[in-house]
């Protein structure tokens, strides 16, 4: 599900809430939004959870306010303000910078961040006010596009790679303008193939479990993978699969990698990972890593859009099992 987290609260804490409300046995986050921030938080039920490992890598976009003329410590609103600096003359001072932080680019992450240093969160050190050199890492950012400027406040929208801190890239313009500057709001609103339209706040989600409608919020466990090719299996093959086997499939056209398998009623079933190796009969191994249960109850479930046909995979009497 899509949840829209509010402002001043942790991810972990949100997740807590929602397997509360939903008395999920299991629950977990697609990826952390810091406590100022709020938008877009993908949560996991039950069998969902097992994506968790598989997805945290995607793009992500994100609509924020940066203030210019203080920096903080924090890098957002919540800091001491540690710098001061002139503002932006206008707005086409700040869109002639915007491509220097756009691409591929090294990123010094803010100390009040989950980082690890030397086995400590990079926050528990700056809250006892110790120095601690942050090492840059390299970052995508896709696009860097200014929305608005008036009065000492951008509103930009950007899409960025995982590891890219928000609040780094605001200090980082106002820096290089000349000035200083912090994020005074920040939303997410887009993750993991979500949309912030699909979000719904814990109240909404309250109402529709007490009204016996939680599947209003629900997204098939496969929403989050749709980015990954399907193959959709005949019976033999899927038994194999149900079995945790490898089987062998004509996938022409197809990258080795990540794949989705589905049943022969077009039901999401696994997980699996496309061999790069191809035998005499022109066929590639799939080995699934990761099964799903293919029955509607109260977990996520997958449906059958984006699958290849049964005459995309492979025929029964052509199948191995094996390792890849």
């Amino acid at each position: 599900m899509a949840i829209y987290k509010d402002p001043g609260e942790g991810s972990t804490r949100v997740v807590e809430k929602v397997k509360r409300i939903t008395q999920a046995a299991k629950a977990g986050h697609g990826g952390t939004l810091d406590p100022f921030s709020e938008g877009l938080l993908p949560v996991a039920l039950g069998e969902g959870t097992k994506t968790s490992g598989l997805v945290l890598d995607g793009d992500k976009r994100y609509r924020g306010w940066v203030r210019f003329g203080r920096e903080t410590d924090s890098g957002d609103l919540t800091g001491e303000v540690i710098r001061e600096g002139d503002l932006p003359a206008d707005e086409s001072v700040i869109r002639a910078a915007l491509p220097l932080f756009t691409g591929r680019i090294d990123q010094v992450p803010p100390l009040h961040s989950a980082i690890r240093v030397n086995g400590e969160r990079a926050y528990h050190l700056a809250r006892r006010g110790e120095v601690v050199e942050m090492a840059p890492r390299v970052v995508t950012v896709h696009d860097f596009t200014l929305v608005s400027y008036a009065d000492g406040l951008a509103e930009v929208d950007v899409r960025c790679s995982k590891g890219t801190y928000m609040r780094a890239l605001a200090r980082d313009l106002g820096r290089h303008l000349g000035s200083a500057a912090h994020l005074e709001r920040l939303v997410r609103t887009e993750t993991l193939g979500f949309q912030l339209s699909e979000a719904v706040r814990l109240s909404e989600l309250a109402t529709k479990v007490a009204a016996g409608r939680l599947d209003d919020v629900l997204f098939p466990v496969d929403r989050v993978l749709a980015g990954i090719p399907a193959l959709r299996l005949r019976a033999q093959a899927w038994r194999k699969v149900e079995n945790g086997q490898s089987i062998w499939v004509e996938a022409e056209g197809l990258a080795g990698g990540p794949v989705r398998l589905m049943t022969p009623e077009g039901q999401f079933c696994a997980y699996g990972v496309l061999g790069d190796k191809v035998d005499l009969l022109g066929r590639r191994s799939v080995k699934p890593r990761r099964l799903f249960p293919t029955e509607r109850g109260s977990d996520l479930q997958s449906h059958p859009n984006h699958s290849r046909s049964p005459s995309d995979v492979d025929h029964p009497g052509e199948e191995a099992s094996g390792d890849s």
